[in-house]
C-alpha cells in the first residue's frame, strides 16, 4: 500500500501543508504535495491569508496538519495543528412534560416574523473587491464602479443600539460608517 493510499485510509495520518514564501510576500501552498491554490479571480495568496488558509484546510481534512513555512532567507518554521475534538453527542432527550386536561396538546405556532431590509451604502471601494459588513452578518462585492451595497436584515440593527453598520473593503481597506436607510 502506497504512503497516500495509507493516509487516506488511516484517520491519525497528519496531514503535510508546506506553504513557501516569495520575496513579493506572495505564498505558494501544497497540500500533501498537491498545489492549493486560491479561489478564482482572486490574488494570490498573501501572508496575511495564512491563518484562513490554515482554517480552511483543517476544516477540510479535519485531520492534524503540520505546517512547514519556508521563508526567503531558507528558514523553515514547523507548526502542528490538531483538529478540534468532536462533542460527545448529548444523553436521550428529557421525558416530555404531562400534558393535563386543561393545557392543549399542540405548542402555539411560531410567529413568523418577515424581514424588512435596509441599505448602506458607499464609494472608495476597488471594483469587484470583497466587502464585510460589521458586524460581520455577510459579504458583499462592489459593483463595476466600485460602488458597494449591503441589504442588512432590521432585526440585526434592533440588536445594535446606535443602529450603525460598517462596510470594509478587503483590498482597499476603505471603511464606510453610517446608518442604513
Amino acid at each position: 500500500m502506497s504512503k497516500r493510499a495509507r493516509s487516506k485510509a488511516d484517520p491519525t495520518a497528519v496531514v503535510m501543508v508546506r506553504i513557501v514564501v516569495a520575496s513579493d510576500g506572495t505564498l505558494s501552498v501544497t497540500v500533501d504535495g498537491a498545489p492549493y491554490l486560491p479561489p478564482e479571480f482572486s490574488p494570490p495568496w498573501r501572508r496575511s491569508a495564512y491563518p484562513h488558509i490554515v482554517d480552511a484546510i483543517s476544516q477540510h481534512t479535519r485531520r492534524t496538519l503540520r505546517i512547514d513555512v519556508i521563508e526567503t532567507d531558507g528558514r523553515v518554521i514547523t507548526d502542528y495543528r490538531t483538529p478540534p475534538k468532536p462533542r460527545p453527542v448529548s444523553p436521550e432527550p428529557a421525558a416530555a412534560p404531562v400534558i393535563t386536561a386543561t393545557q392543549s396538546a399542540a405548542p402555539p405556532a411560531p410567529m413568523q416574523v418577515v424581514p424588512r431590509f435596509a441599505q448602506l451604502a458607499g464609494s472608495g471601494f476597488v471594483p469587484g473587491e470583497d466587502v464585510a459588513v460589521a458586524v460581520i452578518i455577510s459579504h458583499t462585492e462592489t459593483a463595476p464602479d466600485g460602488i458597494a451595497r449591503a441589504f442588512i436584515d432590521s432585526r440585526y440593527l434592533a440588536a445594535c443600539p446606535p443602529g450603525e453598520a460598517i462596510l470594509v473593503g478587503r483590498i482597499s481597506g476603505t471603511l464606510v460608517l453610517g446608518r442604513p436607510e
